[in-house]
């Protein structure tokens, strides 16, 4: 995707699998929310070929937009209208709509069915906006910043939630700026940086994560805190603390630690962004 001279999007390449949680991840400005839009064939992109639920979104019609689900980063709610009344007036534009009690039931707002969305707490109505995507049975649903503003319980609750999505046979496409929710949810992480993908695996192998160094922190007899890298924590492990016990020592703070999610998006979006600005 480009705008006049400059590249938003450089022919990046991926796939998501049905029914799975695919984290979309990036930092402002990487072409995150372009790509989106295209997928959600709500932006014309200027080259390369999408697929969407096996059609291109450029010129899919209604049959396709009843497939497809979206929760915006801002939601647009009526104030006014009920949750139940909100669910009840987005069922009318789908042509198979769920049941819109069972929609509340999955969203947990059976205690606040019939209270006003401007009585709702910011977690509610996010709520709401889920239900309101789901409310078509979607086979796709496109997760802007679900969690964006939540306070931590409100995250974990949100999360049983996406999860109980995928446990329904639903995609997700997610994009979130929050590592501990892609590490916690997805199934693949893709991370995009100056237009292009720069990394793409499971949590847990993302940027070899797996094959890095662990470290080793613990404070020994003299409270001085000792650090070792090493590449084989187990065997490490196993001579530091055959070694306290024999002394009758304790390994005080002893923790051991890898790269996380957090570390490898910031080691690969701060290289990216430093090679795009030279």
């Amino acid at each position: 995707m480009s705008y006049g001279e400059t590249e938003a999007v450089r022919g990046i390449d991926l796939e998501v699998r049905t029914g799975e949680i695919f984290a979309f991840l990036g930092p402002n400005g990487a072409g995150k929310t372009t790509t989106v839009e295209i997928l959600e064939g709500y932006r014309h992109r200027t080259g390369g070929e999408v697929k969407v639920l096996g059609e291109d979104p450029a010129g899919a019609g209604r049959a396709w937009r009843d497939r497809i689900g979206i929760v915006l980063q801002s939601n647009s709610l009526d104030p006014y209208l009920t949750v139940r009344e909100s669910l009840e007036l987005y069922a009318g534009y789908f042509s198979h709509p769920r049941s819109v009690e069972e929609t509340i039931a999955l969203v947990g707002l059976e205690e606040k069915a019939d209270d006003r969305a401007r009585r709702l707490s910011g977690g509610q109505q996010r709520r709401l906006d889920v239900g309101m995507a789901l409310v078509g049975d979607p086979e796709l649903l496109f997760l802007d910043e679900p969690t964006t503003g939540f306070d931590p319980s409100a995250r974990r609750q949100a999360w049983d939630v996406i999860a109980g999505l995928r446990d329904l046979g639903k995609t997700i496409f997610l994009t979130t700026h929050y590592m501990d929710e892609a590490q916690r949810l997805a199934d693949t992480v893709t991370i995009i940086a100056a237009g292009q993908i720069v990394a793409q695996g499971t949590p847990e192998d993302l940027g070899e994560r797996e094959k890095a160094a662990a470290t080793i922190r613990y404070r020994d007899a003299m409270g001085e805190e000792i650090t070792i890298e090493t590449v084989d924590p187990v065997r490490e492990l196993n001579r530091l603390t055959t070694a306290a016990l024999e002394r009758g020592e304790e390994l005080d703070g002893l923790e051991v630690t890898r790269p996380s999610l957090e570390d490898v998006y910031l080691d690969l979006t701060s290289t990216t962004e430093g090679a795009s600005a030279e």
